[in-house]
């Protein structure tokens, strides 16, 4: 990996961990690490890179249709990790990702069915979302440089 290839990767890997910090936290992702990570993808801007900015879309779908779902900050990493990664890889990311949620999700049920204890009111129990997205981002980065993905 060449040296702007690293500090990319550094400043990648740093910028979606504070957001999903911040995510966790308050519930929010600042768009100023959006526009920071969006900002990583310029120096190897690509049709394809550009593309990967679609990836956002089926998420702001979703926000479109059931209000308090999603919020926006999700939209708008999606968006702009899917910049840095390109349409491929930021795909690969997404599905890891949103996986890791769904697991995350199941495993919290099962959980709570073992114990048999009473399933939260809706909207009381809501995930941050920017923790698993940044996870299955970050992932995909590394598969992407190892080859693995095309």
């Amino acid at each position: 990996m060449q040296d702007n290839g690293v500090i990319q990767a550094a400043f990648f890997c740093c910028l979606l961990l504070a957001a999903s910090v911040w995510d966790l936290r308050k519930r929010i992702v600042p768009d100023t690490l959006c526009i920071l990570i969006f900002c990583l993808g310029l120096p190897s801007l690509t049709p394809d890179k550009l593309s990967g900015i679609l990836l956002a879309l089926p998420l702001l779908i979703a926000a479109l249709i059931k209000e308090d779902g999603m919020g926006g900050g999700d939209i708008k990493i999606t968006a702009a990790a899917g910049f840095v990664l390109g349409l491929p890889a930021g795909t690969a990311g997404l599905i890891l990702g949103l996986t890791a949620v769904l697991g995350y999700d199941l495993l919290c049920k099962g959980i709570r069915k073992l114990k048999k204890s009473k399933a939260p009111v809706a909207g009381e129990r809501v995930l941050p979302l920017a923790p698993f997205l940044s996870a299955g981002f970050i992932a995909a980065y590394f598969m992407n440089l190892g080859g693995l993905i095309l």
